[in-house]
């Protein structure tokens, strides 16, 4: 099968995709961007003791939570 085929084919398999990509200007890119991210992470720690580590570490770096709730900051 010859390159053009293939490359035929392969618009006409993912055409959705694509005509959403262009309409909405929706991309991956977000996602790529915590894939990043966890994999740095993931580098930083030199590996984790279990799963559940890794799991705490992620949601504690990624998940925008306030280290201290308003309210409960002693010093200001």
């Amino acid at each position: 099968m010859n390159s053009v085929k293939k490359v035929a084919r392969m618009i006409d398999k993912h055409l959705w995709g694509i005509l959403n990509a262009i309409v909405f200007g929706i991309t991956n890119a977000h996602a790529e961007g915590i894939n990043s991210r966890i994999q740095h992470i993931k580098k930083m720690a030199s590996g984790f003791r279990n799963r559940q580590r890794f799991k705490n570490s992620i949601y504690f770096h990624l998940g925008d939570l306030e280290l201290y709730p308003e309210g409960l900051c002693y010093w200001s």
